[in-house]
């Protein structure tokens, strides 16, 4: 008799977990150029437009990587990717210490974005075949912590690199690009020797266990089947797709921006903007994880997606309106809470369609949609702050968006009757 709840928590720990950890490296060296962003545009004299289009183009290559990097996945197994992918992304990231011009700052971070891009789609995949129905919220959502622990522990870790006396002559802003890619370059290579690449190689798992997986795990297939693209004719996908982009959205336009609304606030330095700028990001962290187990046990997908996400809608609209006050900061602090809700029910909705056969494609399609969301928000919000002259343009921006968010997920709900069942 295969013991589900000990099992569970035992794949959480070995593989999720260390999931976690790759995301957080992987997005520490992807939004570390905000905290750069206030010494590095003003020494290559960046504008605010010039910025928005660099911190965003990196979901040019983000968006192209995403699909080839899945299908090595399948081809190559999980350990030789997870190496792969952290080396070359972290050679970017490091290369990034190096740039005198705008031209060069584009190049890296569309490389690193090419590198990155399909690690979300990737351990998504990659755990499915781990994960069961009853935990699928849970599994899926762990990774995504990542995410906001990355500016929890990277911004400070930023601002405190970058008020170092660096080595080599060098500016805090380059040595904090090189002293966060790093890890990436140590860890990657560990990879080569931690992940099992399917169920039957992991040898903390029993044979009973390993039975148990390959008959009711949501990915039953080993991941080297062929892909099937049927998948894309469903409705809920791109209903998914679309309320993927808006729920991402919400967190690019603050992540790229949130540093400098913070700096006009009052006179701070650069580690005390990280850890005001940490606050929101502390409470996606729990917003995610809480949310995710609540709707796990309950079973219901719908209501833990819209609720925070009108919530984090309304939330960041009386930040906007409270300022640089205590309230302005505790209603940061909601928003960031209810965005990482809504983020962390998110996956166990549309995968509930997707076979063995359909689970990559679905999974890299709406991946691809909300990271498309990294790569139109950010220089959308440069250009109305540019515009406008202030950041209150852009939040009534986001929080529409995600309103749109709320909304398509209540009509999903209103429709669940007529929805296709569960593959």
């Amino acid at each position: 008799m295969v013991d589900l709840a000990a099992m569970a928590v035992r794949i959480r720990w070995r593989l999720a977990m260390p999931a976690i950890l790759f995301m957080l490296l992987s997005s520490i060296d992807r939004v570390n150029v905000s905290f750069a962003a206030l010494q590095m545009n003003a020494d290559l004299g960046f504008s605010p437009a010039q910025y928005g289009f660099g911190a965003g183009i990196v979901f040019v290559g983000f968006l192209a990587g995403q699909y080839p990097s899945v299908l090595l996945l399948q081809r190559i197994g999980m350990r030789r990717w997870m190496a792969i992918s952290a080396l070359i992304w972290g050679v970017c990231a490091g290369g990034m210490a190096f740039i005198t011009s705008h031209t060069e700052f584009y190049v890296l971070r569309i490389l690193l974005g090419f590198a990155e891009g399909g690690l979300a789609p990737g351990i998504v995949l990659y755990l499915s075949q781990f994960a069961t129905e009853r935990e699928r919220a849970t599994t899926f959502a762990l990774p995504m912590i990542a995410i906001p622990l990355s500016i929890v522990i990277g911004g400070p870790l930023s601002g405190w690199l970058m008020e170092m006396a660096p080595p080599i002559g060098l500016s805090g802003w380059r040595w904090m690009f090189l002293g966060e890619a790093l890890p990436t370059l140590l860890f990657g290579a560990a990879a080569l020797f931690y992940f099992p690449d399917r169920p039957d190689q992991a040898d903390w798992l029993s044979a009973e266990e390993k039975a148990w997986l390959a008959d009711n795990a949501a990915n039953r297939a080993n991941t080297a089947q062929r892909n099937d693209w049927s998948v894309l004719k469903r409705p809920l996908v791109w209903l998914s797709a679309l309320s993927w982009f808006c729920l991402l959205s919400g967190s690019y336009g603050i992540i790229f921006w949130l540093p400098q609304v913070v700096k006009q606030m009052t006179a701070l330095t650069p580690f005390e903007i990280g850890l005001v700028n940490a606050l929101p990001w502390l409470g996606n962290v729990c917003g995610i994880y809480v949310n995710s187990r609540h709707s796990d046990r309950t079973g219901e997908r719908y209501l833990h997606i819209a609720l925070p996400a009108a919530t984090a809608a309304a939330a960041i609209t009386a930040a906007s309106l409270a300022g640089p006050t205590v309230p302005g900061l505790i209603a940061l602090f909601v928003a960031g809470t209810a965005l990482g809700a809504a983020q962390g029910a998110f996956w166990a909705l549309p995968t509930r369609i997707f076979t063995p056969a359909t689970f990559a494609v679905g999974a890299v399609a709406i991946n691809i949609a909300g990271s498309s969301g990294g790569l139109i928000i950010p220089q959308l919000v440069g250009l109305v702050r540019q515009a406008s002259g202030g950041f209150g343009g852009p939040t009534w921006l986001i929080a529409g968006i995600l309103l749109i968010a709320a909304a398509i997920i209540l009509s999903l709900r209103r429709g669940d009757s007529a929805a296709e069942p569960a593959a």
